[in-house]
């Protein structure tokens, strides 16, 4: 939110009355979060939109969103590690819920998170494909986790200048998330959060979301998969 307004970390009733931007997708976890602490965005007040040019290809919406943060078009918005860094550097913003850290209600962190996605057919069809996509992920992670600075040549090639050069120190911050694991505690919020707005009518069973057979690349990374007969 802006760095002028009277809020502070965790005061998520700090929206009220004000302008929100968020991306078509992610502001569903948004309003979620906003009525789970008992807030309605037409009782209290608030406007949530998406953020003119955020969505044009190749944008960041975040970076995008801190601009319109700095111009005041909006008041506050909610979106990833890179648009948040940019209002804060920029002196513009403030950070008032990270629920990756546990602002917001329980479980907030997890209605929704980053995942590699394929179908049931394809594991079964071509196992060592997937496993070398999982193992590429787990090594990657851990090259992150050693050396965060490497973040930076891949931020200089898909970033505008400004915004690349912050990367590397926002995967240092963010180091504690990157991990390959998808617990079943995360999947049952993520059930809990699709039930609620109306995603789905039932929850999905932990090894129906993941892939099991291949969880024990999680940890042993680059060791081989042996394909299921």
């Amino acid at each position: 939110m802006r760095a002028d307004l009277p809020a502070r970390r965790g005061d998520i009733g700090a929206v009220k009355g004000l302008r929100i931007g968020a991306a078509p997708g992610p502001d569903r976890a948004f309003l979620h979060l906003l009525a789970e602490v008992g807030i309605d965005p037409a009782r209290d007040g608030v406007t949530i939109g998406p953020v003119s040019g955020a969505l044009d290809p190749g944008a960041s919406f975040g970076v995008v969103a801190a601009d319109a943060l700095e111009r005041r078009l909006v008041d506050g918005f909610w979106a990833n590690a890179l648009g948040s860094e940019t209002a804060v550097r920029r002196g513009v913003g403030k950070v008032i819920a990270d629920v990756r850290r546990g602002d917001g209600p329980p479980g907030a962190g997890q209605y929704t998170f980053a995942a590699l996605a394929t179908t049931e057919t394809l594991i079964t069809r071509e196992p060592e494909r997937v496993a070398a996509a999982v193992r590429a992920i787990v090594r990657t992670q851990r090259m992150l986790r050693k050396e965060p600075a490497r973040a930076s040549e891949v931020g200089r090639r898909r970033f505008p200048p400004a915004a690349a050069e912050i990367i590397a120190a926002i995967v240092e911050r963010d180091l504690p998330f990157y991990e390959p694991v998808i617990s079943q505690a995360a999947v049952e919020t993520m059930n809990g959060f699709a039930q609620a707005i109306g995603l789905l009518a039932t929850p999905v069973r932990y090894d129906d979301v993941v892939a099991t057979r291949l969880s024990p690349l999680w940890s042993q990374g680059t060791r081989e998969l042996t394909p299921p007969r």
